[in-house]
């Protein structure tokens, strides 16, 4: 029993006031469980156990979850992160463990934080969050708070999440609470995020889970927390921002195709435009990846009876895009005299993001594909990436192979900070700068950018 919540240890529905609920949940007499421990579930977990002092860590991988027991992370470029995990860990404030049953007994605040892929039909595939929902349910108690971190469709955790607790557990589902509290992180600067670098949004499906919400996140970030009328209204939060970036980003790969046309460099104009203060117009580039933009708009296609035409437009226009740049490589070989079907190409960078180990849709998957069906021979660089397996038919190389290869056109995919510095002279070839990373300026090569500079 806590001492300062009395009857249990819970915050839902509880006769602890305020001020007990905070200290019991500061001082660690309210554990916590974090069920995921990924590239954003392991700085969220940290960030709880820095807060709490009494943190569970809980993944189906035992060699993550090892390597998190002797202090160490297995996500990269986190910046802090490493320290941060060591602390908690050496101070007995984490622990991590693949008995995630065990883990919900022992917690009173339950915080899921995995993945939602798509199938192949590009539905929403909720089996993780079943699974790990039927996890919890089997150690769910009265008075318990589960918190949806995850990005899900909207209404899942009120018609989805809720109902399944109740069947795992038993529990009438007014006994515990629960709420959406999508993450609102980047990779790269997730610690930063989880403490506070945008509002907290959280929703409940009911009030007093909106208001343990409020308290949990309170404590947890430093900026404000959003409560939304209820649950659903949370995770349309979230999804909208990935759906508006989507939109956003189509808009200019759409109007980076005016450039042969207009002949002007519709980067610079896009630059001009975002001057004015109601213009925020995204960059084009090569395609967008990752486990975010291009997997949102699939929760809320089809899912419901109305129109989606602008999401769908969007998302074609983007997936268009690694064979869009395969079309001005192939216009920039054909400039400089050299045929695309017996070229040879060096791709720097394969992942979907700067200084981010994924490649969960990366657009250099489609990008080799097409330049291998094309007969073009592919070199590729990229020091963030071990498992070359899933990226195609291609030469791997280290950075400094690639510098002593004599190949017919280097392509910028991904700029990772290996590149910043990189002798682009070295290369005795044309550059297709894919994100307008490198300083044309300084470098002796033609380069060219989508959107930009046109052979």
């Amino acid at each position: 029993m806590s001492p300062a919540l009395g009857a249990h240890s819970g915050l839902y529905d509880t006769t602890a006031t305020e001020a007990d609920q905070r200290a019991a949940f500061t001082s660690g007499e309210v554990p916590v469980a974090v069920y995921g421990l990924g590239k954003m579930g392991l700085p969220l977990a940290a960030v709880y156990a820095e807060v709490t002092g009494n943190t569970i860590g809980v993944d189906i991988d035992p060699e993550v979850v090892e390597s998190i027991n002797a202090g160490n992370t297995h996500v990269k470029r986190e910046p802090g992160l490493a320290e941060l995990v060591t602390a908690v860990v050496d101070n007995d404030d984490l622990r991590a463990t693949t008995d995630g049953e065990a883990a919900a007994e022992e917690a009173a605040v339950h915080v899921l934080m995995v993945p939602t892929l798509l199938t192949d039909d590009r539905q929403p595939d909720l089996s993780l969050l079943d699974e790990v929902v039927e996890t919890v349910g089997a150690g769910l108690s009265p008075g318990d708070v589960v918190f949806v971190e995850s990005t899900v469709p909207p209404r899942t955790t009120a018609d989805r999440v809720v109902p399944n607790l109740s069947a795992a557990s038993g529990l009438d589902p007014a006994a515990f609470g629960a709420a959406a509290c999508p993450e609102r992180t980047v990779s790269g600067q997730a610690l930063q995020d989880v403490r506070g670098t945008h509002p907290k949004v959280v929703g409940g499906v009911d009030e007093e889970s909106t208001r343990a919400a409020e308290l949990v996140y309170g404590e947890i970030s430093d900026n404000e927390v959003v409560p939304t009328s209820d649950a659903a209204t949370a995770e349309a939060v979230k999804v909208f921002e990935g759906v508006y970036r989507d939109v956003n980003i189509a808009l200019a790969n759409q109007l980076a195709r005016y450039n042969p046309a207009m002949d002007i460099d519709v980067t610079e104009a896009i630059d001009v435009a975002n001057t004015q203060p109601f213009c925020d117009i995204h960059d084009p580039g090569p395609g967008v990846g990752g486990h975010c933009i291009p997997v949102y708009p699939y929760f809320l296609t089809d899912q419901y009876n109305t129109d989606s035409s602008l999401l769908t437009a969007a998302r074609d226009t983007n997936d268009a895009m690694p064979e869009y740049t395969v079309s001005n490589l192939e216009a920039i070989l054909d400039a400089h005299g050299v045929a695309l079907e017996s070229a040879s190409v060096l791709l720097l960078g394969v992942t979907y993001k700067a200084n981010i180990n994924e490649l969960r849709n990366a657009p250099s998957i489609p990008l080799v594909r097409n330049l291998r069906e094309r007969g073009a021979t592919v070199y590729a660089v990229d020091p963030l990436l071990d498992d070359w397996s899933v990226v195609g038919d291609i030469e791997p190389l280290t950075l400094e192979e690639s510098t002593d290869r004599a190949v017919d056109a280097v392509v910028l995919v991904t700029p990772h900070d290996e590149f910043a510095d990189l002798d682009w002279d070295r290369f005795d070839a044309p550059i297709l700068d894919g994100r307008d990373a490198v300083n044309a300026s300084e470098v002796e090569q033609p380069v060219y950018t989508i959107g930009g500079q046109w052979p």
